[in-house]
């Protein structure tokens, strides 16, 4: 038996960091060459610690960013303007393009893929958008879409 630590998630296993004991044929002739694992020294397990530890804080970071700027889309109320026709029908949808290109006018910059639409708006009206910002942050910015 070795004992490993894992560089990757491995189903039934383990998970990144985590300390394994494994038969010495499976870490020799999968896990060591695959860069899956590495053998459990004082100095490898240290490295590890060390790199967790950073991990923590860029990740503490990235969540600080996101709930400032999930502050900021919350505060937001966005218009869009499109031709309609009979009914008060869009011609077409508002697109999450469009919705990003009119946050970026407010300094606001996000991916499109962080808007969740629930369905598409075909309509005029005003609309609550989520905003994805990160694992654990939301934010709701208000869309008015207006005739043109």
């Amino acid at each position: 038996m070795m004992e490993l630590i894992l560089c990757t998630d491995i189903p039934e296993l383990g998970q990144v960091g985590e300390v394994v004991r494994v038969s010495t044929g499976y870490a020799r002739n999968y896990l060591l060459p695959y860069k899956k694992a590495l053998l459990a020294s004082p100095k490898n397990v240290a490295r590890l610690e060390r790199e967790r530890k950073e991990r923590e804080v860029k990740e503490a970071q990235i969540l600080t960013e996101a709930q400032k700027l999930a502050d900021q889309i919350g505060k937001l109320s966005i218009t869009i303007a499109k031709e309609v026709g009979e009914e008060e029908k869009l011609f077409g949808s508002v697109t999450t393009a469009e919705i990003v290109q009119e946050l970026a006018k407010e300094n606001v910059v996000i991916d499109k893929k962080t808007l969740l639409l629930s369905e598409p708006i075909k309509k005029l009206g005003v609309y609550n958008l989520e905003v994805r910002l990160h694992s654990q942050v939301k934010a709701s910015v208000k869309l008015w879409v207006v005739k043109k």
